[in-house]
């Protein structure tokens, strides 16, 4: 009897312990916050877990209850994940504060200027329409680091108790913060609304039925814009695959010079990358949102004669074309690891005037400390309006990269041993950088290799001045680590 039992014990805490290790493994728990396949990976239980230590985080060391704003990206699955959330964090002993549904920017705002403890973002960013997830935010409004998120998953791992019945949270619902973001844009010094109406541009906008839906149209208004919406009934209902890439945007390409349009916009669902369409219906490419944001930033900083020598951070893997930029106004520019953290946290501690990604994530400190797509937009348009020209001859003004991307299954063999044979290859030929995988800056072109952290696979992002040089980089670095992983 007694070793049956021990046995019986042993086989339920294997079991539980295999569970555990199949949850952590379908569910995707990263810097980014967590997501996964509605009905598989992110189940109600795996929401409850997550949104519960969340709660349990922001309750630490503080004696009053927390507040946690918490908004969702529109998408169907939302309508369910987000009372969940809410609940969990109620249950908790958490009050929240619903803004119901925003862009990811939009709670961060939130969370900073409206003194919360936390908020969360119940979004997939551009994963399809069967993903959903939740990003989670600090009391300043920034996403976790990596620190913060361990404390979290540990806190996810072990549970914790729920508040007894009389210290349950308050649920309270808020409806400003979309005008408040619009208008923390509208006000910003480097804004002349004034001069964007009297341009009266002609937009086509996709905004992929999601949160921008509502948020995007009411800002181009009230800039004086005509606005021929596509895909913005924020019915959560995708109408194209919702990552804002060229080969995802054909129906609004084609649409812009049908309409005689000045511009078309693209926003992913939780509105933190804009994509520019040109007048001819050709990309702006989503590597060069930043890139003009830091022209146009700098440029007004080289107005103001301030003899400061200012700051731009972006990411290992953004276009060239902001170094050329910053070198022209004299400023510095700073790289950190790819991940949005990575980057407003450096833009905090250096001062920086404006930063991002090249995935059309424009960081502008004066607004706040995340990508925000309505920011791009704001000085975009403002860009724009001042230059007197049309988007395509913006374009042609810029320094011309093409970035080219591939990857490589490496199966058994370890992508750490793969990255540092590749180092040893390639140290004299070129500046290495290993704080992300791998970056190698040879004269005229860049190549960055990063392994995955969910698969044995790594990344190959190069960037040349022609596609044709770019994609031949690709092929190259991929020849090369199939010999060395012997694949070959």
């Amino acid at each position: 009897m007694i070793l049956a039992h021990a046995l019986s014990t042993f086989g339920s805490s294997f079991v539980k312990s295999l569970n555990k290790i199949r949850h952590r493994m379908s569910l995707m728990v990263s810097i980014s916050g967590i997501r996964g396949v509605i009905g598989e990976s992110l189940t109600p239980e795996a929401v409850i877990r997550y949104a519960g230590a969340f709660g349990e985080y922001c309750r630490k060391g503080r004696q009053a209850p927390p507040s946690v704003v918490v908004g969702r990206d529109g998408r169907s699955t939302g309508s369910f994940v987000a009372p969940l959330v809410r609940s969990a964090l109620v249950a908790k002993g958490v009050n929240v504060r619903d803004i119901g549904i925003c862009p990811t920017p939009t709670v961060q705002i939130a969370v900073e200027r409206g003194a919360a403890d936390g908020g969360i973002a119940v979004t997939a960013s551009h994963n399809p329409m069967q993903w959903n997830g939740l990003k989670f935010m600090a009391s300043t409004g920034m996403f976790l680091d990596a620190e913060e998120n361990r404390e979290l998953w540990h806190l996810a791992e072990i549970g914790s108790a729920y508040a007894p019945w009389q210290s349950l949270g308050k649920e309270t619902s808020e409806t400003e913060w979309l005008d408040r973001h619009i208008d923390a844009v509208l006000g910003l010094d480097l804004m002349n609304a004034d001069l964007i109406r009297r341009r009266r541009f002609r937009v086509v906008l996709d905004c992929v039925n999601a949160a921008g839906g509502i948020i995007v149209p009411r800002l181009l208004k009230k800039l004086g814009c005509d606005v021929i919406g596509l895909n913005c009934d924020v019915s959560g209902v995708f109408a194209h695959t919702p990552e804002p890439i060229p080969e995802n945007l054909t129906a609004l390409a084609s649409r812009v010079p049908l309409e005689k349009a000045d511009l078309g916009i693209a926003v992913d669902p939780d509105v933190d990358r804009l994509v520019l369409i040109t007048e001819k219906g050709e990309p702006y490419s989503e590597e060069y949102t930043i890139a003009s944001a830091v022209e146009f930033v700098l440029g007004r900083h080289d107005a103001q004669r301030s003899g400061v020598k200012p700051n731009v951070v972006v990411n290992l893997s953004t276009t060239r074309a902001v170094d050329d930029i910053a070198r022209a106004h004299g400023a510095t520019v700073i790289r950190t690891p790819v991940g949005e953290i990575n980057v407003a946290k450096r833009m905090k501690e250096s001062g920086a005037l404006i930063g991002g990604e090249g995935s059309g994530g424009v960081i502008l400190p004066d607004v706040h400390l995340g990508r925000d797509a309505i920011v791009g937009i704001g000085l975009l348009l403002q860009l724009l309006a001042e230059s007197g020209t049309t988007l395509s001859g913006l374009k042609a003004r810029l320094p011309s990269y093409q970035i080219a991307k591939g990857k490589i299954e490496l199966g058994a063999v370890s992508p750490d041993e793969i990255l540092e044979a590749v180092r040893k290859a390639h140290a004299r030929e070129g500046k290495i950088n290993t704080d992300d995988g791998l970056k190698i800056d040879f004269e005229d072109y860049w190549v960055h290799l990063r392994k995955s952290n969910t698969e044995p696979i790594v990344r190959v992002i190069a960037e040349a001045h022609t596609m044709d040089r770019a994609a031949a980089v690709v092929g190259a670095f991929r020849t090369e680590i199939r010999t060395l992983a012997g694949l070959s």
